[in-house]
């Protein structure tokens, strides 16, 4: 009897201990955010943070999630990013505190042609409909010399502050996760890395050129602003931040995400 009363207690401890662990949603797109927060889902296991990822394939359904509630926060997206969707969305999202984490340098793609030099007048480039990505591709074509822009300081640009075209370079505006898809049919595609690695494009190898090292677009993790100092999120946040996520990132991205920690 007595041991039964002891396994009794020692399950119910259990069960306890089970439903103690803090619960953590969080939204990520595919690759290489899911992909590094299951890297450290079994390190905030042991720390009692059951981390729940759900994933995403476009950039605004991370953001609603979390705005609404739904989920406490996020991973996929830079500063500039979260301050244009918060303006257009009427939204107060927040980089959780120290929540950078790493940059994917942008890149463009072709199908059509191997160098830049190649572009032919009037080609049609494609670029990602949303401000802060859009502005980022057209800043990225501007450093190569292939358009000027009227403020080279703005992160936000679109093709109506294209002050110089020499090549008369026709810009068709997609959403991001389309880009990939739009090789075929564009000279070229300015692709989010992300996307990128999911089509199977090695950003190192079949980029045509690429931001550099000092990139303003580190990915962060973003709360609303009463969960910002989360203690759970700061687990989240530790975990995200150690010399093994750092090697983890160079050696599976091999230089198309770049730790930023």
């Amino acid at each position: 009897m007595l041991k039964k009363t002891l396994s009794a207690i020692a399950l119910a401890a259990l069960a306890l201990g089970a439903q103690a662990a803090d619960v953590l949603k969080v939204a990520a797109t595919a690759v290489p955010h899911a992909e590094i927060l299951n890297f450290v889902k079994p390190q905030l296991k042991a720390q009692g943070v059951d981390l729940q990822i759900k994933e995403f394939s476009d950039y605004v359904q991370p953001n609603a999630a979390v705005q609404d509630k739904q989920l406490d926060a996020n991973f996929f997206q830079h500063q500039p990013y979260l301050d244009s969707y918060n303006k257009d969305r009427k939204s107060s999202l927040v980089a959780v505190p120290n929540g950078k984490v790493h940059v994917e340098p942008f890149g463009a793609y072709s199908s059509k042609i191997k160098n830049v030099n190649q572009l032919k007048d009037g080609a049609i480039v494609a670029i990602p409909n949303d401000p802060s990505n859009g502005g980022r591709a057209l800043i990225l074509l501007a450093k190569q010399g292939l358009i000027e822009l009227k403020d080279s300081k703005s992160l936000t640009p679109t093709p109506l502050d294209v002050a110089k075209n020499p090549k008369k370079l026709k810009f068709k505006e997609l959403e991001a996760p389309l880009l990939p898809r739009a090789l075929a049919d564009v000279d070229l595609a300015l692709i989010n890395t992300n996307y990128a690695i999911e089509a199977k494009l090695n950003p190192t190898q079949d980029a045509l050129f690429i931001e550099g090292a000092d990139s303003p677009y580190t990915n962060i993790v973003a709360a609303r602003a009463d969960r910002a100092g989360d203690a759970t999120i700061a687990k989240l946040i530790n975990a995200l931040h150690t010399p093994e996520v750092k090697k983890f990132i160079q050696d599976k991205y091999k230089g198309a995400v770049v730790p930023a920690f």
